[in-house]
């Protein structure tokens, strides 16, 4: 049987390369998705370029809290304004240390600026280096969206996998290992509030530029259904340059995916119900359908 992969372009709205590559390969059909960063700058000009492309993608929120400034006051969690680092924020999660109501409200914020400028909630939600699935944060990510969002159709990123996958592919796995141990039981906590989620994940990596064929081939082995690979395509310029550290390796993705070769023939082509929903492979609601 063949295996179709659900592609997520994280990081859209990062900056203007890497929202007009992502528009590009999904203009192709090379994604079934992308994920928003909706504190930067560029957001709301860079959502308009999306609205076109919603009929065959999904479109979700890359919730944010270790890059730039948060979109309201976070006195206790971001004190002078500007958000901590992901080994900060990841410490605090394992002490249970994290200042809860700060985090609430700011999800709540950036939940509301992808409506607001896409007019509908988001297909799916995941995290910037995966801190929605971090303890504390998790619990904020639901309490939040318990209040104010439909469970039904919407896909929560479960950023684990089995430890034998992850071995098996080989690919970055120490680090793979740690980020399932630090989301353990996000995933069962989804379900159990009505949310579906991928069944596996792949996609970590070292981001090394030369590695990326070898890196995406492994990626769609030892999947389950609704197996889902992150990626981050990008076209790097000096403003990438300035925010972030992975810059060659977004122009490699970008090229290796805007070709028509064996693994973007894997990739699964998002659809939308009559009810504006998509309508995720292997669909199912709730803990018995993990």
């Amino acid at each position: 049987m063949t295996v179709r992969v659900i592609l997520i372009a994280d990081d859209y709205a990062l900056t203007t390369g890497v929202s007009r590559a992502i528009c590009e390969l999904a203009g192709a059909g090379r994604l079934s998705g992308t994920s928003a960063l909706v504190t930067r700058p560029g957001w709301p000009d860079d959502a308009d370029l999306l609205r076109p492309l919603r009929d065959h993608l999904a479109i979700g929120l890359h919730f944010n809290l270790t890059l730039g400034e948060p979109l309201g006051a976070m006195p206790i969690f971001a004190p002078q304004g500007r958000l901590p680092s992901v080994s900060t924020v990841t410490r605090g999660a394992i002490l249970g240390m994290l200042p809860e109501p700060d985090i609430e409200a700011e999800f709540a914020r950036q939940l509301e600026a992808f409506e607001v400028a896409l007019g509908a909630p988001p297909d799916f939600i995941d995290g910037h280096q995966h801190v929605h699935a971090l303890p504390g944060i998790r619990n904020c990510l639901f309490r939040v969206l318990q209040a104010c969002v439909t469970p039904l159709g919407i896909l929560l990123r479960d950023p684990s996998d089995r430890a034998l996958a992850i071995s098996r592919r080989g690919v970055a796995p120490v680090k793979a290992l740690l980020i399932a141990n630090l989301a353990r039981g996000f995933g069962l906590a989804a379900r159990r509030r009505g949310y579906i989620t991928n069944g596996s994940f792949a996609g970590i990596s070292n981001f090394d530029a030369a590695t990326v064929e070898s890196e995406f081939a492994s990626a769609a082995t030892y999947a389950s259904t609704r197996h889902l690979i992150m990626c981050h395509p990008g076209f790097s310029d000096a403003g990438l340059e300035a925010l972030d550290s992975v810059t060659t390796r977004r122009n490699a993705e970008f090229d290796f995916l805007l070709e028509a070769n064996d693994f973007t023939r894997l990739v699964w082509r998002a659809k939308r119900a009559s009810d504006g929903r998509i309508q995720w492979p292997g669909m199912g609601y709730g803990a018995s359908h993990a």
